[in-house]
C-alpha cells in the first residue's frame, strides 16, 4: 500500500524529469512557505524557434510536488515558448490534475509552487534574449554603457539637438568624451530626418 494516491505514487516513484537539462538557458527557482519546499525548473530553448526542447525539475519536495512538476514538464516539453506561456495557470492547472487526480485545498500550494516556478523560468529567459540583443547592439558610450538604439529614442522622444542635452538625460558623453562625436553623428543624422 502506497502513502500516495495512484497516480501520484505513480510519478512520484518514477519521475521522467527530475534533474537538471543540459546547456539549460532558462532556469526558475521558487520555494514556498506551507512546508518549506524549493522547486527549480531548468529548460534548454531554442533560441531562434523558441521550441522548448528539455524541461527538468528538481526538489526536496514531497511526491504531490514531484508528480506535478514531472507531469507540467511533461507538458510544455516540445511546445513553442509563446503557447505555454500564453496559457493561463488555471489552464496549466487542469490538465496537472487531469493527469494526476484532483488535488486538496491542502496540497494546492503543490500546483502554485510548479506554476509560480515555471513563470520564474520564462522571466529567466526574457532576461537572457534582452541581454543578447542589447549586446549585439552598437555601444555609443562606453563610460555609461549607452547603446546607439537608446541615444536615438531619447534624441528623438525629446527633441534633443546638442551633445550636451544628451549628457544631461542619459550622461552619454559625459565620462571620457571619446563618444561626443558620434553623439553628434546621430543628432545630425536626426536633423537631416526631421527636414
Amino acid at each position: 500500500m502506497s502513502f500516495y494516491p495512484h497516480k501520484i505514487s505513480k510519478n512520484f516513484q518514477l519521475p521522467q524529469n527530475a534533474g537538471k537539462a543540459e546547456n539549460a538557458n532558462a532556469v526558475g527557482t521558487s520555494a514556498t512557505f506551507v512546508c518549506g519546499a524549493v522547486l527549480r525548473f531548468s529548460l534548454r530553448i531554442e533560441i531562434k524557434t523558441k521550441e522548448i526542447l528539455e524541461a527538468k525539475f528538481q526538489t526536496n519536495g514531497c511526491g504531490f510536488l514531484i508528480a506535478a512538476a514531472d507531469v507540467l514538464a511533461d507538458e510544455i516539453k516540445g511546445k513553442n515558448l509563446r503557447e505555454p506561456r500564453g496559457a493561463d495557470k488555471s489552464a496549466l492547472e487542469t490538465k496537472i490534475e487531469i493527469e494526476l487526480g484532483k488535488f486538496s485545498k491542502q496540497r494546492k500550494h503543490c500546483l502554485e509552487l510548479c506554476l509560480e516556478t515555471l513563470q520564474n523560468a520564462f522571466a529567466d529567459f526574457r532576461l537572457f534574449q534582452i541581454e543578447e540583443f542589447t549586446g549585439e547592439k552598437a555601444l555609443i558610450c562606453t563610460c555609461f554603457g549607452v547603446s546607439e538604439d537608446t541615444i536615438e529614442r531619447l534624441v528623438k522622444e525629446n527633441s534633443l539637438e546638442t551633445v550636451e542635452e544628451v549628457t544631461d538625460i542619459c550622461n552619454a558623453g559625459g565620462g571620457c568624451g571619446s563618444c561626443q562625436f558620434l553623439i553628434q553623428e546621430i543628432l545630425d543624422v536626426r536633423q537631416i530626418e526631421s527636414r
